[in-house]
């Protein structure tokens, strides 16, 4: 027995909870009460109408007209309180609601009156049909009243007294047997219709209980969605501000980053000490590995946040298998590995820069766990869809591992073969190459035994081939050449960053013209003749001064120079536009901070040239 005040006291409802107190009720039952108003007026209009039709010709009496003149008087005297009741609801003003209840109970009591007044007076000039219709009309307003008054018992009880007890006491007046038998049958049916009337009105209670509980938790309801859509925009600008944060620190932290590698390659091509150059090359594996923790974090903010966009297209693989070739070559050959690209005639529709994105995580994963062998990345086309898998001979994952790869900061536990620089990064890795493949509905699988290796499997919808297209000029290396005679525009605010670049890339042979804002360089543009100079190749800041950006200074160049000037833009910013700009406008991306190697190798494609190393 104990258990329901532990439930209560744990601030968990019961059964059946505590009715609500009459106070609460009171509004509802009034309201129901003067709802009633017009069919009460229309019932009684009508019984008045039977009792002229039966007695008007055989009773018309002073008696008979004083009744009717009552009668009347009441029927009005409802019409004026109805009014007033619904002028005063109207107003909005607070309602006195036990004295609208009290003087609809006294014209309800005033009618019951003049219906118990009727049985009195005419029953003794009833005869035959008289008699029967008089019975009736008084007990089917005692019927009609229960709808009215079930939920008022003591109102019930004295309307019913107050219109029956005079025709009944008239009856047994009478005194022989027929009287007596049908006013105590009478006595019956006024009893069981009480008992009727009480059943309706706890069914009503019930009623009027559930629906004041529902205005309770709709009010409640209403409160907690407004703290709950409060919360929402609340998180929501928390989670622009945290994407806003990310991209400006990363931007802002990236620039001395990318300085210092650029300096560091220049100090490496000055000196040649083993030592020195040992140093610089873990200086340039140092900022590589930063560069990839900010992409891990701003790529998974930015999806958490809802920045990135999936626009589906029809495109080659081998799109993104050149790409793939230019920024994994290197990387494997220092590691000794064969970097294999295989089914780049395949047509995929998806959105080019996610596919890409996802397959350059995989790639990147597997040329860092695979010490010996190689990394093949391979399509093929299978029932209407295209088959995208990342191969690799390396340390391979546990099976119940496999399962916690894509969660995020997750990393598998380390063996003994696993040196320290293949231990870098947080964990993101996976997590993103997950949720971008949840993005464009595509399934993302893996296969691995330890110790042999591992593969993963994307499934893309198939696409359709487009007319074929000319392949791109000095995609192919030309051997032989270098940077001497070449001459570079670069654009760039930042001092450090415009020196660094300076340095580097006159060492290795190349002419410069540099700018530290969009003004300057489009004021030298203007001014310049493409008859006697012309830039090989533009290298511009993506953000610079006032808010302005390199592709208004690509912009200005190329409207001078040509709309075939080749062009890289290098930022500190993540957005999910900038790829697709630089589709549109043909120039390639480099992301803050720029390893060296990865510079030459952009240089050496956007030219066509060997560079040196």
């Amino acid at each position: 027995m104990a258990q329901p005040d532990a439930l209560s006291a744990a601030g968990v409802p019961s059964a059946r909870p505590a009715p609500p107190p009459r106070e609460a009720l009171l509004p509802d039952e009034v309201l129901a009460l003067y709802a009633f108003t017009g069919a009460t007026l229309a019932g009684l209009a009508g019984g008045f109408g039977l009792m002229l039709m039966l007695f008007w010709a055989s009773a018309r009496t002073p008696r008979f007209l004083a009744w009717a003149a009552l009668f009347v008087g009441l029927w009005i005297a409802r019409i004026v309180l109805a009014r007033a009741f619904r002028r005063a609801f109207k107003s909005g003003a607070a309602m006195d609601w036990p004295r609208w209840q009290l003087r609809w109970n006294v014209l309800t009591l005033a009618s019951a009156s003049a219906w118990g007044l009727s049985g009195w007076l005419f029953h003794s000039r009833a005869i035959g049909i008289q008699h029967i219709g008089l019975i009736l009309v008084i007990y089917t307003f005692c019927i009609a009243v229960v709808p009215v008054l079930g939920n008022h018992p003591r109102m019930f009880v004295a309307y019913v007294t107050i219109c029956f007890t005079p025709l009944i006491a008239r009856i047994a007046m009478v005194g022989d047997a027929y009287s007596y038998q049908l006013a105590g049958m009478l006595a019956i049916i006024v009893s069981l219709t009480t008992v009727l009337a009480r059943n309706y009105r706890h069914t009503l209670q019930r009623l009027l209980e559930h629906k004041l509980r529902a205005d309770t938790l709709a009010a409640q309801l209403r409160v907690e969605t407004r703290a709950a859509e409060a919360a929402r925009q609340e998180a929501e600008i928390a989670n622009r501000a945290k994407t806003q944060f990310f991209t400006a620190a990363s931007h802002d932290l990236r620039q001395p980053l990318h300085a210092m590698g650029l300096f560091a390659e220049a100090l490496r091509q000055r000196t040649h000490e083993p030592e020195v150059a040992n140093l610089v090359n873990s200086i340039n594996a140092s900022v590589d590995a930063l560069e990839g923790l900010f992409s891990e974090l701003l790529d998974i903010t930015r999806i958490d946040a809802g920045g990135v966009d999936v626009r589906p297209q029809h495109f080659e693989f081998d799109d993104i298998l050149r790409k793939l070739r230019l920024h994994f070559e290197p990387t494997a050959f220092e590691k000794g590995l064969a970097l294999s690209l295989r089914g780049g005639r395949h047509v995929i529709h998806a959105d080019p820069l996610l596919v890409e994105r996802i397959v350059r995580n995989l790639v990147s994963n597997a040329i860092r766990y695979t010490d010996d062998g190689g990394v093949l990345v391979a399509a093929r086309a299978r029932a209407g869809k295209v088959i995208v898998q990342v191969w690799d001979s390396g340390l391979g994952i546990r099976e119940q591992e496999q399962a916690k790869v894509f969660e995020e900061f997750y990393q598998v536990p380390n063996t003994p073969a696993v040196a320290p620089h293949q231990r870098k990064g947080l964990g993101l890795g996976l997590a993103i190459v997950k949720r971008l493949a949840d993005l464009m509905g595509a399934a993302i699988t893996l296969r691995s035994r330890p110790g042999h290796g591992t593969v993963f499997t994307l499934e893309l919808p198939a696409g359709e081939r487009a007319r074929p297209q000319p392949a791109p000029s000095g995609s192919r290396g030309v051997p032989g050449l270098t940077l001497d005679g070449r001459l570079i525009v670069v654009v760039e605010d930042e001092p450090a960053v415009r020196s660094g670049l300076e340095v580097l890339l006159q060492g290795w042979g190349a002419q410069l013209l540099s700018f530290d804002s969009v003004a300057e360089c489009a004021a030298w543009a203007a001014a310049a003749d493409p008859a006697s100079v012309r830039p090989d190749l533009c290298i511009v800041d993506y953000r610079l001064e006032s808010g302005r950006n390199g592709v208004e200074a690509l912009a200005a160049l190329r409207q001078r120079f040509g709309a075939a000037l080749p062009a890289i833009v290098v930022t500190g910013s993540t957005m999910s536009t900038l790829d697709k700009e630089a589709q549109d406008k043909d120039f390639h991306l480099l992301l803050k901070p720029v390893v060296p190697n990865k510079l030459r190798a952009m240089i050496a494609f956007k030219l066509g040239a060997r560079m040196p190393r």
